[in-house]
C-alpha cells in the first residue's frame, strides 16, 4: 500500500494534535517546573498564571496575591508516551497537597496546591486521583480542581529557571533537595 505524501501531512498533523496539556500549581512554579523538565512523555513545562481573573497578570501582580492567579505550569505531553494519571501521580508526590497557600516557606493563594483542568475527562480524572492519593496523607488534601482557566506564561526569565541557574541559593536549598527525594540526580 503506497501513502501519498499529502496523506503523510495529515497524519503528521494528526500525530501533533495528539499532544495534550495539563495544569498543575504545587507552589512555586520554579519547583513544579523542574519537576516534570525531561520525564518521559512530556514534551514542554511553561512556567505562569492561572485560577484568577485578571488577564495577562505579571509576576509582581501575582505575588501581591490579589489577582487570584496561581503560579502554575503548563505541561505539553504525548499520551502515547505517558497518561494524564501518571502526571498526576507524581503531582502527589512532588508537594504537600494538604498545606492550604502554602509551600514550604512560600505563602499565599498564589502557591495554592491547584490542578486545573482542561476538560471534564480531565476534571473527572483529578478527582478520582485525588481520592486515590488521600490515603497516603494524614490531612486532608486541600487541592483545588478547576475547569476551564485561561493559562498565562510567566515572563522568560521564569522559564527553565532550574536548569539556567542549578547554583541559585533558591535551587540548591529548596529545588535540589526535592528532585533528590524523587530519585532525581541533581548538578
Amino acid at each position: 500500500m503506497r501513502i501519498l505524501p499529502a496523506a503523510l501531512s495529515l497524519l503528521a498533523m494528526c500525530a501533533m494534535a495528539a499532544d495534550e496539556k495539563a495544569v498543575l500549581g504545587g507552589g512555586c512554579f520554579w519547583c513544579v517546573e523542574a519537576v516534570y523538565h525531561g520525564q518521559p512523555g512530556i514534551k514542554s513545562v511553561v512556567s505562569g498564571y492561572a485560577g484568577g481573573a485578571t488577564p495577562r497578570p505579571t509576576y509582581e501582580q501575582v505575588c501581591t496575591g490579589t489577582t487570584g492567579h496561581a503560579e502554575v505550569v503548563e505541561i505539553t505531553f504525548d499520551p502515547t508516551r505517558t497518561s494524564y494519571e501518571n502526571i498526576l501521580r507524581l503531582f502527589w508526590v512532588a508537594h504537600d497537597p494538604t498545606t492550604l497557600n502554602r509551600q514550604g516557606a512560600d505563602s499565599g493563594t498564589q502557591y495554592r496546591s491547584i490542578i486545573i483542568a482542561q476538560n471534564p475527562d480531565q476534571a473527572a480524572a483529578a478527582k478520582k486521583s485525588r481520592e486515590t492519593a488521600q490515603p497516603g496523607f494524614r490531612q486532608p488534601i486541600v487541592t483545588e480542581i478547576t475547569e476551564g482557566k485561561e493559562f498565562y506564561p510567566a515572563e522568560p526569565h521564569h522559564q527553565d529557571y532550574y536548569e539556567r541557574n542549578p547554583t541559585a541559593p533558591y535551587c540548591r536549598a529548596v529545588i535540589a533537595p526535592k528532585l533528590e527525594k524523587l530519585g532525581r540526580q541533581t548538578p
